[in-house]
């Protein structure tokens, strides 16, 4: 890392609409991470840097710790998916460094959003490559390209047993020294242990081939939930770890026996791998400050990403 790259404290102003547009391809994208329309509304504001994308999970082809050159996360900045059909993933945005300019915490911001051709121009070039139409064996259909299906590509394989990425952790500021060693010294147990097969990649034990009925709720956003103990969330799984196909993550596992307001109900994301949009029907909710922590999996270590897990309503039940 160089001396003027930016780092964890910094604060930064994301630059006007016409000095992005300046920095993009013809597929909106800047080293292959696109530029997104849900970012435009920060132009012209400052923010301080959370963290470099040192070392990112990659939740679309499952290879582990990636690094996005050059890329930095904006405290806590999600993606509302308004221009991806509603996307309820809330995704937190990356920001390349070409994007954002270094200030001084006493400067006056200068910058505007643009005017209102640049901002209409970088619009347009975002709305285009955020919906393709692709030909498959059922036919045409609309595909979504945004930075979650596009980090892959975007970003550089790093090898689990490296210790570099893990030291470049501490020396880029991202985290304190005993969180360094603290969690260094749980990947280190954990990824042995997973190299030997001797760690499950599910967090429960379980022989059930199908889903047991449960008990339907009906929650409602804002209400106030108490998450269930593990050995409730167990009886509700099958063995591989899942409830009616949606898994239940060892990052999960800390929120067990808290009470956490429901954040959202979540109805559509799109799949990160093949980029189609998905419809949900069956219960699913995110909560009110829970995100995946990257301290407690397997191949996620430091991950900053902050992933919104998904919870089933018999994991959960109405706090009195």
């Amino acid at each position: 890392m160089t001396r003027t790259a930016l780092r964890r404290g910094d604060i930064v102003e994301i630059k006007s609409a016409e000095e992005i547009i300046s920095t993009l391809d013809d597929r909106a994208e800047l080293e292959k991470l696109p530029f997104m329309a849900e970012m435009l509304q920060y132009c012209g504001k400052q923010f301080s840097v959370e963290a470099r994308a040192e070392k990112v999970c990659d939740t679309s082809h499952h290879t582990g710790s990636r690094k996005l050159p050059e890329s930095v996360l904006l405290e806590d900045l999600r993606c509302d998916g308004s221009a991806h059909d509603g996307c309820q993933a809330e995704c937190r945005l990356f920001w390349k460094d070409d994007w954002l300019r270094r200030i001084d915490s006493d400067d006056v911001s200068t910058v505007t959003n643009g005017d209102t051709e640049s901002s209409g121009r970088l619009i347009d070039l975002c709305d285009q490559n955020s919906r393709l139409t692709v030909e498959s064996e059922d036919g045409v259909k609309q595909v979504f390209r945004c930075q979650s299906t596009q980090l892959h590509y975007a970003s550089k394989q790093l090898r689990w047993f490296d210790p570099r990425p893990f030291v470049n952790e501490l020396l880029t500021g991202n985290v304190g020294f005993w969180k360094f060693l603290r969690v260094t010294a749980r990947a280190v147990v954990e990824e042995t242990r997973r190299k030997l097969g001797l760690r499950r990649r599910q967090p429960f034990r379980s022989t059930q081939l199908k889903s047991p009925p449960t008990e339907r709720l009906n929650l409602e956003v804002g209400e106030r939930v108490c998450v269930r103990e593990p050995n409730e969330i167990a009886s509700t799984l099958t063995r591989d770890g899942k409830n009616r196909g949606l898994w239940f993550d060892a990052e999960m596992l800390p929120f067990c026996g808290q009470t956490m307001q429901i954040r959202q109900r979540v109805r559509k994301l799109i799949d990160e791998c093949s980029g189609e949009m998905m419809e949900i029907d069956s219960d699913c909710f995110t909560l009110e400050g829970v995100a995946c922590s990257g301290e407690d999996s397997p191949l996620r270590w430091f991950c900053p990403r902050a992933i919104f897990p998904y919870w089933r309503e018999c994991w959960l039940r109405r706090a009195a």
